[in-house]
């Protein structure tokens, strides 16, 4: 069996495309991190905070964390607490190249794995209205960066993707299931294709 431990739409419907039965649970963990941390080393750092924070036993079950984050200019950019901080991320992001990365940490028993995926995405120089009508019309404030690049400003405004575009998203679906395969085998038998 499998736990996807994540309060993401996202996460979950890319499991469910990738043809993973598994079951959803979510818990409240504290995302703060220590300052030093550096790009992938804060996605990592999360991921494996949340894996450790999940309390139920985990006999012959593997727990999925992920955490996501952007990253430009050496600065992380979190989620957006409101529509300023939304504004500001988006016009730092605009008509430049930033980093996403996401953290994954697979838990069985005592047993952890974690690893990281890298994408660089390129935004074309944003409009002023353009950020806004985003802001007001979508969601961006449970998202890193302040933006869902599968919405309408990823559609007009992502020039270019280098790497893997379902990472973007939070889950690199490709990569985990390579992983999941080695870190346990018979995971196989939890794919069903609908």
């Amino acid at each position: 069996m499998i736990i996807l431990a994540s309060k993401s739409p996202r996460r979950k419907q890319l499991l469910i495309e990738s043809g993973l039965e598994f079951i959803v649970k979510h818990y409240e963990v504290d995302e703060s991190f220590p300052d030093s941390l550096k790009k992938q080393d804060v996605a990592l750092y999360l991921s494996r905070k949340k894996a450790e924070a999940y309390t139920e036993p985990l006999h012959d079950v593997v727990l999925i964390c992920a955490d996501t984050i952007v990253s430009i200019e050496n600065a992380i950019l979190n989620k957006p607490q409101d529509f300023d901080e939304a504004y500001a991320m988006l016009k730092q992001l605009s008509g430049k190249m930033h980093e996403v990365y996401t953290g994954i940490t697979l838990r069985r028993d005592n047993d952890y794995h974690s690893f990281y995926e890298c994408t660089e995405v390129y935004f074309k120089e944003l409009s002023n209205d353009e950020i806004e009508q985003y802001i007001k019309h979508f969601s961006p404030y449970d998202k890193a960066g302040g933006y869902g690049i599968q919405e309408w400003i990823g559609y007009i405004g992502v020039e270019k993707v280098v790497g893997c575009y379902y990472n973007v998203m939070g889950m690199p679906v490709a990569r985990l299931y390579k992983e999941l395969l080695e870190f346990h085998p018979k995971i196989t038998k939890s794919i069903i294709f609908r």
